[in-house]
Formats: C-alpha cells, structure tokens, sequence
C-alpha cells in the first residue's frame, strides 16, 4: 500500500475524521482526553490513532510521562499536488480550507519520509542555492556555527524575508533556529519563534521532522502555514531533481524588487 493510499483509507473512517477534528480543536492531546469524547473502547481509540500515525497525519511527541499527538498536514499537501491541482482548480481552494483547520499555533509539528541520506538532507537545508528551490525561492545564509546569525531572502524579493539565531547545530541530525519572519508587518508583529529540523534515518530513507514552537496563542498562519509546501518541494527535489510549480512554491522567486 503507498503512503496515498494510506491517507486515503485513514480519512475514509468517520471515527479517524473525528479524531482529526478533535485535534484541530486542540493540538497536542493525550490518548486520554481523546478517548473521553469518543463511545468506544481505549483499545479501539489507540488503534484509530495507529491507522492515523501509520499514514502520518498524526505524528507524537513525549512530553514526561504522557504522549501527546499532534496534527501533521504534509500528507494533505502532498496529495493535493499529486491530485487535486491536476484535475480541478475549485478542490484547491477546498483543500487549502481544510489544511488551514488541520493547523493551529503554539506548537506545529511536521513530519515527512524522503528517500535520501541525512548528509545530503543537510546540505538542501543549508545550502542557500537548493534551498530556494523549494523554500518559495528563498536562500538561506549563514556560517552554520552555534550562536552565528542566518538571513533568508531572495534578490527578486527585494530585501530580508526572515532572520534568526541558529542555537543548535548538529550535522546531519539536528539544527535548532528561532525566527523572525519579515515578509509583511503583520508576521512582524508576531515576534520571534523556534524551529527545529530533526533528521532521522530509516533504512534507505530518511524521516525529517519540523517542529515550529514557541508561537503565541493566535498567531498569524502566515508563520507556520507554508511548512507542508516546503517540505513536499524538498521531499520532490531530492527524490526527483525536479522542482514543485504551484504558485506558492514559486513565489519569491518570480517576484520583482520594489
């Protein structure tokens, strides 16, 4: 079965549906607060949950003595581009509706498979040339050293799209930044937040996993949105050599200077 496929049959379920929603009320949900909405078994909820973590739309993450689950929108993003703007440009106004409920702040949690090695993973996340080619057309700057600055932009974009602090810099594994975003004033506004890159091999792939915190209550979802796009044209770029053309994708690096 392939990953699609998985996706598809996880959103067929009613009981699945409800457990995405219940989530997209609040993210970051123990098994028991998801269990007491529910008229079943802890079992059957647990096995819900597995189906849903089997086609990654929910991904976990331990915090002391209790899981908690949260939404992961990538695969959503991913058929939309394999289906959805292939067929019919009304779906996608649909989809992205539905992407943007599957997304609340304070912590946001993005996960992907791509076939590839953690060295060359690093190097598209680090390499201001590759990285534009799937990061909206957006470069990334920097030494790559703990506690050095990073500048992202783009020359047709005119001036700085983002900027931070790299924290943590473990190659190929893990890179800790906060950010800055400066694309418009009211992502400005917003301050700054964390992201953290974690790269993890499995067998001949490897799992790479976003994690953007630190966001405040109701922030702006221009901040945190683009992730799923970013990481389907990283996921298509490594595995293909070939580059995402959704408007999105290509939005700074078709945008002239003011």
């Amino acid at each position: 079965m392939t990953a699609g496929d998985r996706v598809f049959k996880a959103l067929a379920d009613p009981t699945r549906r409800y457990l995405l929603d219940a989530l997209f009320t609040r993210d970051g949900r123990t098994l028991t607060e998801l269990e007491s909405e529910l008229e079943m078994t802890r079992f059957g909820v647990m096995k819900h949950l597995r189906l849903l973590e089997d086609a990654g739309l929910v991904v976990t993450r331990r915090s002391g003595r209790e899981k908690l689950h949260f939404l992961n929108p990538v695969p959503i993003r991913l058929i939309h581009d394999r289906w959805i703007d292939k067929y019919t440009e009304p779906w996608t106004a649909a989809l992205s509706e539905l992407k943007q409920r599957l997304e609340t702040p304070m912590e946001k949690v993005f996960e992907i498979y791509i076939r590839t090695t953690p060295e060359r993973l690093w190097e598209a996340i680090t390499d201001p040339e590759i990285r534009a080619k799937y990061n909206f057309g957006a470069g990334v700057t920097s030494d790559w050293t703990p506690g050095s600055r990073y500048e992202m932009g783009s020359p047709k974009a005119g001036g700085l799209l983002g900027e931070g602090e790299n924290l943590e810099v473990d190659p190929p594994r893990r890179l800790v930044q906060t950010m800055r975003a400066l694309w418009g004033d009211d992502v400005k506004a917003e301050g700054t937040s964390r992201v953290t890159w974690e790269i993890e091999p499995v067998a001949d792939s490897c799992r790479v996993t976003v994690t953007h915190d630190q966001l405040r209550a109701g922030a702006n979802g221009e901040l945190y949105g683009g992730w799923p796009m970013i990481l389907s044209g990283l996921k298509t770029l490594l595995e293909t050599g070939e580059t995402l053309t959704t408007p999105g994708s290509l939005m700074y690096s078709q945008a002239q200077p003011a």
